[in-house]
């Protein structure tokens, strides 16, 4: 994952200078910093005045976004180049587990988000009466069962019930169980 930040110096953009530069994070914390006094060093010359400390995140761009809704202007960069480094530690087949827990508003933030990923269980390209039936060959081994029960089950039956359980979400072709 990757993101552009258009990085800005706040003295000379109140100064009336637009005084930036485009940084790609993740990237380690000296390369941020010396990027940071790169800009705030370009301000103070442009502007002529000293002292320059403050910065903004003027624009951003996602190479490919899951996790994240907006990037506020004042967002500490440094945290936010540290939550893009965990994700890119974490296997990518976890991506769309940290991602639904994100968007359901099931975790605080970015770092529980990674912790708790290996609660959630992906049906991909399922829907509910085959959830269904799956937990029912895993849970009940119904393939055992004499044929007279094994088929009569309701599976849609089942399935509405486990859409009231509050464990299973369904966002777009996959279902999601939350098992936290």
């Amino acid at each position: 994952m990757l993101l552009s930040i258009y990085l800005t110096d706040l003295q000379a953009y109140n100064e009336g200078n637009l005084v930036g530069k485009w940084v790609k994070l993740p990237m380690t914390n000296y390369e941020l910093s010396f990027v940071i006094s790169e800009v705030l060093t370009e301000g103070e010359s442009i502007s002529g005045s000293q002292d320059h400390e403050e910065y903004f995140i003027t624009d951003y761009e996602w190479e490919n976004n899951e996790f994240f809704n907006t990037i506020d202007e004042y967002e500490n960069i440094y945290e936010l180049n540290m939550t893009l480094q965990a994700i890119e530690e974490v296997e990518v087949d976890k991506y769309k587990a940290i991602a639904f827990l994100l968007t359901e508003g099931l975790v605080s933030g970015v770092d529980e988000a990674i912790e708790k990923a290996d609660d959630v269980r992906i049906y991909e390209n399922q829907n509910m009466s085959d959830v269904a039936y799956e937990l029912m060959q895993d849970c009940y081994q119904a393939d055992l069962l004499p044929p007279i029960i094994a088929n009569n089950i309701d599976y849609d039956r089942i399935a509405k019930e486990l859409e009231y359980d509050g464990t299973y979400f369904e966002i777009g072709s996959d279902i999601y169980e939350y098992l936290g």
